[in-house]
């Protein structure tokens, strides 16, 4: 039996997790809208490699991070994700204090989507692979919008159905749990290293490119100077 102890709201997703999924959601947003723009395609590349970035990041925190961020705390077999998809038919799904199964199943679909999506782009900058790897990398985006959709959908879904604010638990961190599954960090300091490797990352970026354009302008100035002779 269930006491009002157990359905407070108590820190359950550490700050690190939060930041990467916002900075998740930012990262393919951008490179998504930027995909078909010649002149945004610093930004694309920026954000793709970004992106891939956070993934690696993510794999190695689900293994050594807070309880409900690893792995062996939500990644399930398929039987416990189509036992959840018929709870939700019947509209009575069970609770999870870390994500559910059906959320577990697009995590990991996303995380290989994403490397997926890395390795591609890399792959199409280095002009190797041709056609079939620009068809792989296209593939993968949209697949992997399609998830992050479906993922989104079934959190609300989730959501009204529980009764409980998921997207809010990814912002606060806090979800209803019994104290004994609690987490008693945000490990601030884990999430303040993230978020400066990504901000560091983009003004490298951004300061390679400034210094190519300037070393191309000063090529295409010399030919002209020497013509003037």
């Amino acid at each position: 039996m269930s006491t009002s102890t157990d359905r407070q709201r108590r820190l359950v997703w550490d700050l690190p997790v939060r930041l990467f999924h916002g900075l998740i959601v930012v990262c393919f947003a951008g490179a998504w809208l930027s995909s078909e723009s010649e002149r945004q395609a610093l930004l694309h590349e920026t954000l793709g490699y970004t992106l891939a970035g956070l993934i690696v990041w993510r794999l190695v925190w689900g293994l050594v991070g807070t309880r409900h961020a690893r792995f062996g705390d939500f990644v399930t077999g398929p039987g416990a994700v189509l036992r959840y998809l018929k709870n939700v038919a019947r509209r009575t799904p069970e609770h999870h204090v870390g994500h559910n199964p059906a959320s577990a199943l697009a995590i990991v679909v996303l995380l290989v989507l994403g490397l997926v999506l890395g390795a591609s782009g890399w792959a199409l900058q280095q002009d190797v692979g041709g056609e079939w790897v620009e068809g792989v990398h296209e593939l993968a985006a949209n697949v992997f919008l399609l998830t992050a959709v479906a993922h989104v959908v079934g959190v609300l879904l989730a959501s009204r159905m529980t009764g409980e604010n998921l997207p809010r638990s990814m912002v606060d961190g806090l979800k209803i749990a019994p104290p004994e599954q609690a987490i008693r960090s945000s490990w601030r300091s884990v999430a303040a290293l993230l978020l400066a490797a990504v901000l560091g990352f983009w003004v490298l970026q951004w300061r390679d490119a400034a210094a190519s354009a300037d070393d191309g302008a000063v090529a295409s100035a010399a030919p002209a100077a020497g013509d003037e002779d």
